[in-house]
């Protein structure tokens, strides 16, 4: 057998998303990777480009790095990516009053029967407690260091590749008691790395506001409809293009 690399190529670049669960749930719940109508595949069926979705519910910029530096599929993309997307973020400012590790720990808890036991009183408290609005999952400084960490991983083997970052999406979700106090703060900190190290930023909540306190959006408070998806399509297609216009412009200086 020839022992060469895999080719996972068609010609056409990667957008490669680390991101949290607002990239793949919908107005009714979680959707697969390829659903046509979350935001990644409208902006690569726009662009041309294939998507690497690495995604999963409740990460924060922490799990973005931890999936930079240990995920093969993210290694496999790097190569072949034509942009990256840290959508990760929203999570990072939301109130977390009890540890982030407990509730990621429950699963682990045995016998079932007692399992079910913490998590009833986890999730009579986390709303309570909630309103307290601190402290938050991530601290705006600790976000920034992961998310900066990854993006001078990635330029250290491809100064090429542009990076597009985000700011924290809005929510009226009960389970955090309809607080987001963490979230100025958050936007402050991404805002003062996106001035110093020139990455585009797309603002979520812009993008989402108006759904997302209607009808329209997943009844849970916190995941959109599709018209918010859409939204944030157009403006990460926009910051998409003005990064690699960026990204050439650098690579004709240093040329």
């Amino acid at each position: 057998m020839d022992g060469g690399a895999v080719d996972r190529t068609d010609g056409a670049p990667v957008l490669l998303v680390l991101a949290d669960s607002l990239s793949y749930y919908g107005p009714k719940g979680g959707l697969p990777a390829d659903h046509p109508r979350i935001w990644p595949n409208l902006v690569a069926r726009e662009l041309g480009w294939r998507v690497e979705l690495v995604a999963r519910i409740g990460w924060t910029s922490r799990d973005a790095w931890w999936a930079l530096t240990q995920d093969p599929r993210v290694w496999a993309s790097v190569p072949h990516a034509g942009a990256v997307v840290f959508a990760v973020g929203g999570m990072d400012s939301l109130p977390s009053p009890l540890p982030t590790a407990l509730r990621e720990q429950l699963r682990y808890i045995r016998p079932p029967v007692l399992r079910r036991i913490v998590r009833s009183g986890y999730q009579w408290l986390q709303p309570r407690l909630s309103k307290l609005g601190r402290p938050v999952a991530l601290p705006p400084r600790l976000s920034v260091e992961y998310l900066e960490s990854c993006r001078d991983a990635l330029a250290a083997i491809r100064p090429d590749l542009p990076v597009i970052g985000t700011y924290p999406s809005v929510h009226r979700c009960d389970a955090y008691g309809q607080v987001h106090s963490g979230r100025e703060p958050a936007v402050r900190a991404l805002e003062a790395w996106s001035t110093e190290k020139h990455v585009p930023m797309v603002d979520l909540a812009a993008a989402v506001r108006e759904n997302i306190f209607s009808d329209r959006a997943n009844p849970d408070g916190i995941h959109w409809g599709w018209e918010a998806h859409e939204e944030v399509a157009a403006a990460m297609i926009a910051a998409v293009e003005i990064a690699r216009r960026s990204a050439a412009r650098d690579e004709l200086e240093i040329g």
